[in-house]
């Protein structure tokens, strides 16, 4: 029990280390509010893109700053908020949670969990927005992002560190491709990150139910701004979502970024300006909606090993109406981006899944990070495909036909079955060598169209059982020498006589 004497020496103790201190705050006040924006006076000194936070708890993020106020788009409780509420500056830049505890987990773009599973773990934020990487920090792309997709292994070919878009019409695929990769990264040590941007929430509920079904959540992060958010929250999305693959880049780490889509960021960010009064330009939107996308896009880049080594690879994703790629939004982001993947309705509807157009799509980095055993066969398959291309639409006329067109149009169709897959069946990279190889050297030429798919999954079943050997030199070297080159040839004769007698 202690003494009055012990009580006097603790008051006495706390008297002499007491320190005044005093807590400045910079406030201001709400002078309008309305659709998502709040226009604020007294904040003289905050800073673009700081986290503003409101009497009643919620933040917003200021992006205009003019001579006598703040503009602040609002994240969340836009209709508690009205005139007269006080607000103060955090001095923090909006900053998202980073780290490994995200892997598996649904995020907003704020970083808070919306997937039921608990709190997220991390005392590591990152600022949405920093600047890209310099030239001398940068490395040539040159190792290649296996998707696990014929068509794109092959003619359009990824590289890490690129930034390849993905652009087509409403309901051709362009999602499906960027899962069909994120399935594909499997025991690849790439961490993949999803951001869905106005999307329903429905859609991503599905998404996200595949990856788990596939194992893929692992190593993955999804983040979702849903069409029911306010466009704020859309706005952020992306900027959050190369956030945190930028911290896992400069660990070190190869990291797989898609952005669904771009078009609709494009929109968020058009309606905030316009609800913030700036002037607009062509199609309503603001005029820096080309550094929207840049600043973004070139954050993407491959580390050279004095800087870790890492990589974010941006996968974007941009809709268009009725195949106009010469439409504001695509044109931009067709000049910021490597390459583009081109999906068309047309060919969607024909039942060439996936739908991509070899003869607009490219890829202006990727054959440089493509294995050499695919790049030994890329320029004859694009050759036979275009050839078939322009063939097939001359036989339209219904002209009589010499027997080497014939041959050619027959070779170009038994192509086109083998670059077709079905959703969620990535085929590793030595497995498409041996198919493509065979495509084009003929051996499917007395195979019926209607048996394709039927021989290609027992030629990949015949060569994993009986010359294993040659797929493991395939995936470990990159290349196919002569003496795997002609075990190949005699592999390919031996299983087309016997599937030729059963078929």
């Amino acid at each position: 029990m202690q003494t009055n004497e012990d009580i006097i020496k603790t008051i006495k103790s706390q008297i002499k280390n007491y320190e005044y201190k005093v807590k400045q705050d910079e406030t201001g006040i709400v002078i309008t509010v309305g659709d998502g924006i709040a226009r604020v006076s007294g904040l003289d000194n905050c800073m673009l893109n700081e986290l503003i936070e409101f009497g009643n708890g919620d933040y917003g993020m200021a992006l205009n700053l003019e001579e006598d106020s703040v503009c602040v788009v609002i994240f969340e409780g836009a209709t508690d908020l009205k005139e007269g509420d006080v607000v103060k500056r955090t001095g923090k830049i909006v900053s998202v949670p980073v780290g490994e505890s995200l892997l598996g987990r649904v995020i907003d773009p704020l970083g808070q969990p919306i997937d039921g599973k608990g709190a997220i773990n991390t005392d590591s934020f990152r600022p949405i927005e920093n600047n890209a990487p310099g030239i001398i920090e940068r490395e040539p792309v040159n190792v290649p992002l296996r998707t696990g997709i014929k068509a794109i292994d092959s003619m359009i070919p990824i590289g890490r560190g690129q930034r390849e878009l993905i652009i087509g019409d409403r309901q051709t695929g362009k999602t499906q491709i960027a899962l069909d990769t994120i399935i594909n990264q499997k025991g690849q040590d790439v961490i993949c990150i999803y951001v869905a941007i106005g999307q329903k929430n429905s859609t991503v509920i599905q998404l996200v139910d595949s990856l788990e079904k596939f194992g893929a959540m692992d190593y993955t992060i999804v983040i979702s701004a849903s069409a029911s958010e306010l466009p704020s929250l859309q706005y952020i999305a992306p900027y959050s979502g190369c956030a945190i693959a930028e911290d896992f880049m400069y660990k070190g780490k190869d990291v797989l970024v898609i952005y669904d889509d771009l078009s609709k960021h494009a929109v968020s960010y058009r309606t905030l300006s316009l609800l913030m009064r700036r002037p607009p330009g062509r199609e309503a939107y603001p005029g820096d909606v080309f550094y929207l996308h840049s600043r973004l896009l070139e954050r993407s880049a491959r580390m050279s090993p004095a800087y870790g080594g890492g990589s974010i690879t941006a996968l974007p994703i941009i809709e268009t109406q009725s195949g106009d790629v010469s439409a504001y939004i695509p044109t931009n982001v067709i000049s910021i981006t490597d390459g583009q993947i081109f999906l068309e309705t047309e060919l969607f509807n024909k039942g060439i899944i996936p739908a991509i157009n070899p003869g607009i799509s490219v890829s202006r980095v990727g054959s440089n990070a493509q294995i050499k055993a695919m790049k030994k066969l890329t320029g004859e398959l694009k050759l036979i495909y275009s050839q078939y291309g322009e063939l097939e639409r001359f036989s339209q006329f219904g002209s009589d036909l010499d027997d080497d067109t014939k041959n050619r149009i027959a070779q170009g169709q038994r192509i086109v079955e083998i670059l077709k897959q079905k959703r969620n069946s990535p085929v590793p990279l030595e497995l498409q060598v041996i198919i493509i190889y065979a495509g084009i050297n003929n051996y499917l030429k007395n195979v019926k169209l209607e048996d394709i798919k039927t021989y290609e999954q027992e030629l990949y079943e015949y060569f994993s059982i009986n010359y294993r050997d040659i797929l493991d030199s395939i995936k470990d070297s990159g290349d196919l020498d002569e003496n795997n080159k002609s075990k190949m040839v005699e592999g390919l004769k031996k299983f087309n006589s016997e599937f030729l007698k059963g078929h």
